[in-house]
């Protein structure tokens, strides 16, 4: 502890018997805070120390809710580590309370726009990019030595595109392409390759030969926008068609123009990765605050992270919008607790060591901080894996369902449209995507400080009063409205940051 820093924990709930420390470099024992409280050893910054005495096998209550049981007695100021917390058994899917407590919707948000790119159909993009999706993982040599001559030679001529981006992956050949989970990644793939930053202009690649042919990627299986390698002459030949078709693209997304647009036009992804015990006080109730302002100014939102809601699901089906919306949530839960099972796998996988170093014991813990990002809007759809926003049929929050992953979570936004991405983290991660601007938001003041160029918002000011829970929603919001404009960019486009796509493919490979 730094000289004359005053010893402070958080608290959240009245009926929590445990709290976390604030302070950077934790708290020595013997550390005596104003209610008295007195630390029997040293805790960490984002550790619980109990602020009680807790009998063994008593609930260990956090954000007002039982995130686990003492596996010994704990006496009051002792450090909660993860070994003294048993895990608690999930909530029972089918004795979920369903529409019960659905929340009246907030007053609309007006006087608000963003300047994007309007599509023909109704789609705003955030960027104007040239999109080239592989069928096969078999072409991505030849691609990226074409696109590296794209951006060196082509790009340049056309100023009002910001980039070409290659969607490669691992999948397309060597899968088995008729199983029924197949079904996963190549909508997937079809819906990425009619992102609304494509402007409709995205390319092909194909090998041939392989399992998965361009065409099924395309819209209404046109093959004018592909490129199939086995049909040229050698590797030149190869590049050279590739050019030619991209600059043709080129051309068109250059004659797109950004226009004031309505907030209904934005997709907002919210997703957390390198979780803390901060996640849960400080950054993810703001974006939970900026979800709210979102939603009332017309917007979609989606929060995902099925492994990171499963054990707080019983918070969120009361706030279903209707029955089907409720059955829909408890069914991708379903579908993932099976996922788990059959490989042998359980809940307990997450969270990561990163995260318990955080602070976090357990994905019930996890889970209680990670659904702040959901704000207090009714939940109006949910979509399985890679589904479109649009198939919602309207605007508002949505849960799309995907793994807690970082990359194919980002992925699956990507494809259900998403234009921008807001990203919390606790320990910190230069994650980044390309296809749509990714704003960063630390939950901690030092992690803000420590990565002053990789961080977009620092909500660590929530911990220590420096700013409120609204105080950082609203500076999110209006960075939300200023990326999607170009009017901003996030320090992950600032410096190229963008890591790769990863497909969710549950099926076999043969």
């Amino acid at each position: 502890m730094e000289l004359n820093e005053t010893p402070r924990y958080i608290q959240v709930h009245t009926d929590d018997n445990v709290a976390i420390v604030v302070n950077a470099k934790g708290l020595p024992e013997g550390t005596v805070f104003d209610s008295g409280l007195t630390l029997k050893s040293y805790v960490p910054q984002g550790h619980k120390v109990a602020l009680r005495d807790i009998g063994e096998s008593e609930p260990i209550i956090r954000y007002g809710v039982t995130i686990g049981y003492a596996v010994s007695p704990i006496e009051k100021g002792t450090w909660i580590k993860e070994s003294l917390v048993q895990l608690p058994e999930p909530p029972q899917l089918d004795e979920l309370p369903i529409a019960t407590n659905v929340p009246e919707a907030l007053p609309p948000l007006e006087g608000y726009t963003f300047e994007g790119y309007l599509n023909d159909d109704g789609s705003v993009g955030t960027k104007n990019i040239l999109g080239i999706v592989t069928s096969v993982q078999c072409v991505v040599g030849v691609l990226q030595f074409a696109v590296k001559r794209i951006k060196a030679e082509l790009l340049p001529k056309y100023p009002n595109v910001d980039d070409v981006v290659m969607l490669n992956h691992s999948y397309g050949c060597g899968v088995a392409i008729n199983a029924p989970e197949a079904v996963i990644p190549i909508r997937t793939l079809q819906n990425l390759a009619t992102h609304p930053n494509f402007g409709g202009q995205a390319m092909f690649v194909g090998l041939g030969c392989e399992k998965l042919q361009p065409d099924r990627l395309t819209q209404n299986g046109d093959t004018s926008g592909i490129v199939s390698l086995q049909e040229h002459q050698g590797f030149l030949d190869m590049v050279r068609v590739i050019m030619e078709m991209a600059e043709q693209h080129l051309i068109a997304l250059n004659q797109r123009k950004r226009v004031t647009c309505p907030v209904s036009g934005l997709v907002v992804g919210m997703q957390c990765g390198g979780s803390d015990a901060f996640s849960g006080v400080t950054a993810n109730p703001a974006v939970g605050y900026a979800t709210d302002l979102l939603v009332r100014a017309g917007a979609t939102v989606l929060f995902s992270e099925v492994t990171e809601v499963r054990d707080a699901v019983h918070l969120l089906t009361p706030r279903a919008a209707n029955e089907h919306v409720g059955r829909a949530l408890i069914r991708e839960m379903k579908w993932y607790d099976d996922y788990l099972r059959r490989g042998d796998a359980d809940r307990s996988a997450n969270p990561s060591p990163g995260n318990k170093k955080g602070g976090l014991a357990n994905v019930v813990e996890k889970s209680l901080g990670s659904v702040a990002k959901s704000g207090s809007s009714p939940i109006v759809g949910v979509l399985a894996p890679g589904e479109k926003a649009s198939q919602a049929g309207q605007p508002g929050l949505l849960f799309a369902a995907t793994p807690a992953s970082d990359f194919v979570c980002g992925t699956l936004q990507l494809a259900s449209g998403m234009n921008v991405h807001v990203f919390t983290t606790g320990r910190g991660t230069p994650y980044g995507l390309a296809m749509a601007p990714v704003i960063k938001v630390a939950t901690r003041t030092s992690l803000a400080q420590q990565w002053a160029d990789l961080i977009d918002i620092n909500a660590g000011r929530i911990a220590t009063g420096d700013a409120t829970i609204e105080d950082v929603g609203w500076e999110i919001f209006r960075f939300i409205l200023d990326a999607a404009s170009g009017r901003k960019k996030p320090w992950a486009d600032h410096w190229g940051l963008h890591n790769d796509l990863a497909l969710f493919n549950p099926a076999p490979l043969t």
